[in-house]
């Protein structure tokens, strides 16, 4: 298939890597040529602009920072307006439904240029290992028809049709926003249980064993509890975006946000003390602050991993 590929960063180079490496036919642009590098010993084409990558396009794929970027590669890149007649522009970014309803309605509808919007979970580390997952808006004859693109990229089992187009938005920026929420709601418990003196082992063993395990604690927190890795891959620069879009998506739709605004004040917060290159997981640093002391484990090989519990 002929796919154009827009957005290198620190995913989408590797999603990229993984379409050529399934035998498509890829052009790839991104606002630094230098980060085409490796695609094109691969075998990829250059493009030197939006519009130059979508021109002979039957998949357009676009893998950006943020809402603001997408409508810019999109209108005022010219990529919506080169594109071929039936094409299928497939968004997966961290975006917004009306940021894509706002390209379809300027360029795309008029010229029967279809759309889905397919972002991704399981950060650089899931798009180096071809196993994202992917939540899919859009028409289910569109879905079927790309699932062999998401195949190349993500997870098979985990590329799920959640329903028209915008949901796939949706559910991404509702995931990001509860993790986020874990994250902070984890971070004071383990702020509190360690400045009271309680064991950071035990703690974690004990809440593991209740019914306020998680997931977060069980796994995602142990980069920091082990490592002191506050993975620098997702910047807070993102993090603070997507939980700008969730929060201002709440508020659209008329849903109360407070508990979610006051995690994003916290992220901000600690985007501003810690950096905006700083990794998505810093707000934890914050809590260690307050307990006077980093979070980690002296033994992570011999944490316990949980038993199973009725609520």
């Amino acid at each position: 298939m002929r796919i154009g590929f827009i957005g290198l960063g620190n995913m989408g180079r590797h999603m990229a890597r993984h379409l050529i490496h399934a035998g498509h036919l890829v052009t790839v642009h991104d606002a630094r040529s230098q980060a085409a590098a490796e695609h094109l010993a691969l075998g990829a084409r250059w493009a030197d602009s939006p519009a130059d990558c979508a021109r002979d396009a039957e998949f357009l794929i676009t893998m950006l920072p943020n809402p603001r970027i997408v409508e810019d590669v999109l209108l005022r890149g010219n990529a919506a307006a080169a594109l071929p007649e039936g094409a299928l522009w497939i968004d997966m970014s961290t975006s917004t439904p009306a940021a894509a309803e706002r390209v379809s309605a300027e360029v795309l509808d008029a010229r029967g240029v279809r759309r889905l919007d397919a972002p991704v979970s399981g950060m650089a580390r899931g798009a180096e290992a071809g196993t994202l997952q992917i939540f899919v808006g859009g028409p289910d004859d569109d879905f079927r028809i790309a699932l062999p693109v998401f195949e190349a990229m993500g997870d098979p089992d985990r590329i799920l049709h959640v329903g028209g187009l915008g949901a796939g938005y949706t559910v991404k920026l509702l995931i990001n926003l509860l993790w986020f929420s874990h994250l902070v709601a984890t971070s004071e418990v383990l702020a509190m249980g360690v400045k009271a003196g309680v064991d950071l082992g035990v703690l974690r063993g004990s809440l593991l064993a209740s019914p306020a395990a998680s997931n977060f604690l069980e796994k995602d927190i142990m980069c920091v509890l082990a490592d002191g890795d506050y993975d620098d891959s997702f910047a807070m620069a993102l993090a603070c975006k997507d939980l700008g879009l969730a929060v201002d998506l709440g508020r659209d739709l008329g849903v109360s946000t407070e508990l979610s605004a006051l995690v994003e004040q916290i992220y901000r917060r600690s985007k501003a003390q810690h950096g905006e290159l700083a990794g998505e997981m810093s707000p934890v640093r914050l809590y260690e602050t307050l307990a006077g002391r980093e979070f980690r484990l002296p033994d992570p090989a011999a944490a316990p991993a949980g038993a199973a519990v009725t609520v």
